[in-house]
């Protein structure tokens, strides 16, 4: 969260909540539409003992947790409305009535989701104004920072964070609803899979501190090859070079270890590419997802969706991720080509040759994709007129 024009948040803190206790149904059931009641009704001393985010976890033994946001999608009103509630008074100190908010919303998200939000901010705070952007539109938005962006609301936005990640393609603003596809690969199977390559590996990690280890080694030398097979002869043949040395510390004891970082740096991204390196259960590389995705989408937009992919998340942000995903497209699409072109001659009659004009794709890469979608949404905000 933050102000509209600045160039990171303010604030960002995790999605939790510590209360006393939960009311009695206060869940609401989606399929029944039942409404829920509003705080403001009730408000007491009572309703501000509470705290969210990182106050929240340190206050979890005398506090009751709960995440009143599960896969993007609200379950919890009541508590999302003290979540509001401490956002505006608490951290952002402003007064709802003064001004205009812009909040986002996941793919697909349900209708009632958005009246639910809008009461909230309506006839609880007050506020003067609110729009509700979807987050692919916004990260669109945050790439025309990069110098070779073409400024439009079409492309194929390819969203990658902790849980899951979306491949959500927009046509003049607009995103294509059924064409969106989710692929259970994101920041955390990455890194599970750093950390079981690190146990067949290393046996001087502690287990308590095995996760903390493969996150840290993960998101400090990982990086995208172009080729996997060249990759292990070059740390076979040349291990003094491309295998690093990392020192931890202990969380119980604090004494220091070191463990050598080898393979793990070009395997862990790897599972976007070569999906079966890690699970026998979803085997698509994500640029085969990308070119369905693309090629379910009417055909006057194609186009447009191959010329302007973006990148946003964290878990897009390796080095060369973006490279070889355009190159992986690129050969999808060239061969895609070039086969209509050879089934198009086997059908003509006479001996014309048809050339079908070349397909760009472009896959864009650039420094504010891990906060892509607030970035966006601060740009868009800072420009309206009101």
């Amino acid at each position: 969260m933050g102000y509209a024009g600045n160039e990171t948040p303010q604030f960002i803190i995790p999605t939790t909540i510590a209360t006393r206790e939960t009311s009695a149904g206060s869940t609401i059931s989606k399929s029944s539409g039942q409404n829920f009641s509003n705080l403001s009704s009730k408000r007491g001393i009572e309703d501000l003992d509470f705290f969210i985010g990182d106050e929240a976890l340190l206050n979890s033994k005398t506090y009751q947790n709960s995440w009143p946001i599960k896969h993007g999608q609200v379950e919890n009103w009541d508590l999302m409305e003290k979540y509001h509630q401490a956002c505006l008074f608490q951290y952002l100190r402003c007064e709802p009535e003064d001004h205009f908010f812009l909040l986002t919303e996941p793919p697909l998200n349900a209708p009632e989701n958005r009246e639910f939000t809008a009461e909230i901010f309506f006839e609880s705070f007050g506020v003067k104004g609110l729009y509700i952007a979807v987050q692919a539109v916004l990260a669109l938005a945050a790439s025309w920072t990069h110098k070779e962006s073409q400024r439009t609301l079409t492309g194929t936005v390819i969203d990658s964070g902790d849980g899951v990640t979306h491949v959500i393609p927009v046509a003049e603003g607009y995103v294509i609803g059924s064409s969106i596809k989710h692929i259970p690969i994101a920041g955390r199977d990455l890194t599970y899979f750093v950390q079981q390559l690190l146990r067949e590996r290393e046996n001087s990690i502690p287990p308590e501190d095995s996760l903390e280890v493969a996150k840290k080694i993960k998101e400090m030398y990982s990086y995208v090859c172009p080729d996997i097979v060249k990759e292990f002869k070059k740390y076979e043949s040349e291990g003094d070079k491309w295998f690093k040395r990392h020192e931890f510390i202990h969380s119980v004891t604090q004494k220091p270890y070191t463990i050598d970082v080898g393979f793990e740096r070009f395997l862990g991204p790897e599972i976007f590419f070569n999906p079966e390196i890690a699970s026998s259960e979803f085997l698509t590389p994500l640029p085969d997802v990308v070119d369905g995705v693309i090629q379910s989408c009417p055909i006057d937009t194609r186009r447009g969706l191959y010329k302007n992919i973006v990148l946003s998340g964290g878990s897009t942000m390796f080095k060369d991720f973006s490279r070889k995903l355009q190159k992986e497209l690129k050969k999808t699409v060239d061969a895609r080509v070039r086969m209509s072109e050879t089934i198009s001659q086997q059908n003509m009659d006479t001996m014309a040759q048809i050339r079908s004009k070349e397909v760009e794709v472009k896959v864009l890469s650039h420094k504010r994709q891990r906060y892509a979608v607030w970035y966006g949404g601060s740009l868009l905000a800072d420009t309206v007129n009101i």
